[in-house]
């Protein structure tokens, strides 16, 4: 902690109420370091009232670094850091954990394990009666699915019911903003889904705003109502689930998010790009334009296809060969090679069962065109 930081001792944790178009958290270039190691790069987020946000990125982006300076436990080295109307972290600033009003939620769920549940969720509430507290831990174990288990210690509850008991805790000082660091790692995939769902229920239901840190994009996707893509310390975007999946900012949020394949193109006119597969009706943006005054003078650009824009038809004249299939209960993803050998993914209902190395009819079923400068000379595709 700097030495000129500020802090009020006498101050009790922030309470916000609830309103619409509040912003109950705002940071504003943060930059974040350990000694002379930048971790996160002049990063600007704002999250408002009942939001729910999840932090994506490739390990060592800076994701969880950001989360411990939001929740105290990192000072920041420029820029500042808003919970609610109170500046809670800048360059001159510093209010401890323990004031800043938010709740942790850990990997390893951080119980105590020689106090039963009760007394694990009513641990924060010290300030209260213990009447109160128990009654507050009640309807809190209520809330998150574990009536009557209170009596139980950690060791007696299984990996979900103890993620349940450390999200009750978390709520119960009512926190003005939920923090959750990798919360359902620990857990199985059908269980992760399943909670996933439910913290998400249960965070619109008492209008808490909370940031979830996760590497897993889809429980991102199922929990937030927006995700921030980071990429060595910096927020390359800042949206919708949608938005991030079907207007990615950058090359890399488009290649980091979901699945797919850049494939060669030819700017035809400001409208139109080709490919191997034909020709798609996109607003070409100028950045993607290389060396040439303007459009039509065959710009080479990078069209991502996604799997879902890849139709398997019998009916088409236009073939790939199956180089690889994962099987998805529902679906198989194919991984295929066009003529030309440029491969791309397709999304196939599972009862088209094709053998690797046979070909099969495919068509081009493209709405959402997302196109980037070439990353590399590339030959001109066939018409």
């Amino acid at each position: 902690m700097p030495a000129h930081a500020r802090k009020n001792p006498e101050s009790r944790p922030m309470h916000h109420s609830p309103s619409a178009g509040f912003s109950v958290l705002k940071l504003d270039q943060v930059t974040l370091a350990y000694d002379d190691h930048i971790v996160v790069d002049q990063l600007s987020l704002h999250l408002e009232q009942g939001e729910i946000a999840c932090i994506v990125g490739a390990s060592g982006c800076g994701k969880t670094t950001l989360l411990r300076a939001i929740a105290g436990f990192l000072p920041v080295r420029s820029g500042q850091i808003h919970i609610g109307s109170t500046c809670v972290a800048g360059p001159q600033q510093f209010l401890p954990p323990e004031k800043r009003g938010v709740g942790l939620v850990f990997q390893d769920y951080a119980l105590f394990p020689h106090l039963r549940a009760a007394d694990n969720v009513a641990f924060g509430l010290r300030h209260l009666e213990r009447e109160e507290r128990m009654r507050r831990s009640t309807e809190l174990l209520a809330l998150v699915g574990l009536s009557g288990l209170g009596k139980r210690f950690p060791h007696e509850l299984s990996g979900g019911q103890q993620q349940r008991v450390a999200l009750a805790r978390a709520l119960a000082p009512e926190p003005a903003l939920l923090l959750m660091d990798e919360p359902f790692s620990n857990l199985d995939i059908e269980l992760r889904a399943k909670l996933g769902a439910e913290v998400r229920q249960i965070l619109k239901a008492r209008g808490t705003c909370a940031i979830l840190v996760t590497h897993d994009q889809q429980e991102a996707f199922a929990i937030a109502d927006k995700v921030g893509v980071m990429n060595k310390g910096r927020l390359e975007q800042w949206d919708r689930p949608y938005a991030l999946y079907h207007q990615p900012a950058t090359r890399f949020v488009a290649d980091f998010i979901g699945e797919g394949v850049f494939v060669p193109a030819t700017v035809l006119d400001p409208h139109r790009v080709r490919i191997e597969l034909g020709t798609l009706h996109a607003q070409v943006p100028p950045q993607c334009c290389q060396g040439c005054a303007d459009c039509g003078k065959d710009c080479r650009v990078d069209v991502l296809l996604r799997p879902d824009d890849i139709v398997h038809d019998d009916a088409s004249a236009q073939t790939a060969q199956v180089l690889r299939k994962i099987f998805r209960g529902g679906d198989f993803i194919y991984t295929l090679r066009l003529p030309s050998g440029q491969e791309v993914l397709a999304l196939v209902p599972s009862h088209h069962d094709h053998d690797i190395g046979e070909h099969i009819g495919i068509r081009l079923d493209a709405d959402h065109i997302v196109l980037f400068p070439a990353a590399e000379p590339a030959p001109r595709p066939s018409s």
